[in-house]
């Protein structure tokens, strides 16, 4: 594996940034637009707070092990669990990718619906996707990195204009809130965006020079990017009663700037998505090319694009965080309380992990119920690494291990 250090600060900086400006992060913050701009504030600051400080510790085992994020896991489930987790991850990016192309071709057929009267959502999906194949050709060549920043520097400009155009009116800020949404939901759907990247993080830290520009880098990049996203829908939403931003830069005149906005986002944002999936691919099948088969989920996510329905967003993202919410509470509990740091080739399936884990999944649907002024993820994290503390002492008796050559007699 090729673990030669080029990534330094300013890259995760900017590789993060770009990844959460994207259609679907306006869309998760529009979700939000039932409390009104003041408490759907609060509930995006505190839930990004919680989801990104994970999102940059998970990372960190990335850099200091030099694996990729599914790969280590293996630290506490074994070789199945990560295996598990992989299949998982593959489903949730090419779920991803999906939800990327068409949310954008959607904006984008809005768009040239009226600057050209061009009407077909079919074609803006295959060729949103066919430019993020050529993106992930790109790869991560020396020329790849200086085009991304420079995708990330235009992007920046374009959403200071359209943060501009968004909510430079007053009347936004006082709207009352309506709608049935819980500020616990909020806080769920605040959280569940970045623990939908812990899957990722270390696919890209692992690369890292340092530990703190990686963890630091992907912080910041990620918690501005994303709180910028989610504030863009939640004052779209509020102001317009739709989180799509495409009619709301039109009507700010950004004419062409309105599509190298969500065309550019989806490309550095869905990149992501499919490389990592090609990581996990390669978890799963050693020996396939990750590229190659990143290159292939974003054909099957543009493919899938063309028949699926967006109808269950919210449902999605709950489902990302009952899963990684309690699978990371128990590797980071592992790592940074138990200081179990070495992978065991030896090791095929940690039994107590996979059980604490499981039970960690039904815990969250249990609090999502009873509407907790903490939510559902932060409890969640806190029982499940509670649980672990205990009975990770005592895994090596329920684990299952393949038996070891002995070694010949002289």
């Amino acid at each position: 594996m090729n673990t030669t250090s080029t990534l330094g600060f300013k890259h995760f900086l900017f590789l993060w940034f770009g990844a959460a400006v994207s259609v679907p992060e306006i869309l998760a913050g529009g979700l939000l637009a039932p409390l009104g701009l003041a408490s759907g504030a609060t509930a995006i600051l505190a839930g990004h707070l919680i989801g990104t400080t994970l999102l940059a510790l998970v990372g960190l085992i990335g850099f200091q092990e030099r694996v990729p994020a599914i790969e280590s896991t293996r630290i506490s489930f074994g070789a199945y669990g990560a295996r598990l987790f992989a299949l998982l991850n593959v489903l949730q990016l090419i779920g991803w990718t999906t939800i990327m192309i068409l949310s954008a071709a959607r904006s984008v057929n809005e768009i040239t619906k009226i600057l050209f009267q061009i009407d077909n959502t079919t074609i803006w999906s295959v060729t949103i996707g066919a430019l993020i194949l050529l993106w992930v050709a790109l790869g991560r060549e020396s020329g790849w990195k200086k085009l991304n920043m420079a995708a990330v520097w235009l992007l920046f400009g374009l959403t200071v204009v359209l943060s501009w155009a968004v909510l430079r009116n007053p009347v936004v800020a006082q709207q009352p809130a309506a709608g049935m949404l819980s500020f616990t939901e909020a806080i769920e759907l605040s959280i569940a965006m970045p623990l939908s990247w812990l899957p990722l993080a270390a696919d890209y830290t692992r690369f890292a020079r340092s530990g703190k520009g990686a963890a630091w880098g992907s912080f910041i990049g990620y918690f501005t990017g994303s709180c910028w996203m989610y504030l863009i829908g939640l004052g779209v939403a509020v102001k317009t009663g739709n989180a799509d931003p495409a009619a709301v830069m039109l009507a700010a005149n950004l004419g062409l700037a309105a599509l190298g906005i969500v065309i550019l986002a989806t490309i550095t944002t869905t990149f992501m998505d499919a490389y990592s999936a090609g990581v996990s691919i390669a978890t799963l099948c050693p020996g396939l090319n990750e590229k190659h088969m990143a290159m292939a989920v974003t054909v099957l996510g543009a493919a899938l694009a063309l028949i699926i329905d967006m109808e269950q967003y919210i449902s999605f993202l709950l489902a990302i965080g009952s899963v990684f919410a309690p699978l990371f509470a128990i590797l980071l509990t592992d790592y940074f309380i138990l200081k179990n740091r070495r992978i065991r080739p030896e090791l095929q399936a940690n039994w107590s992990a996979l059980a604490v884990w499981c039970v960690g999944i039904a815990l969250y649907y249990q609090f999502l119920d009873l509407k907790l002024a903490l939510g559902a993820t932060i409890p969640v994290i806190i029982v499940t690494a509670f649980i672990y503390t205990i009975v990770g002492r005592f895994a090596n008796t329920w684990t299952y291990c393949k038996q070891q050559p002995k070694p010949s007699q002289p």
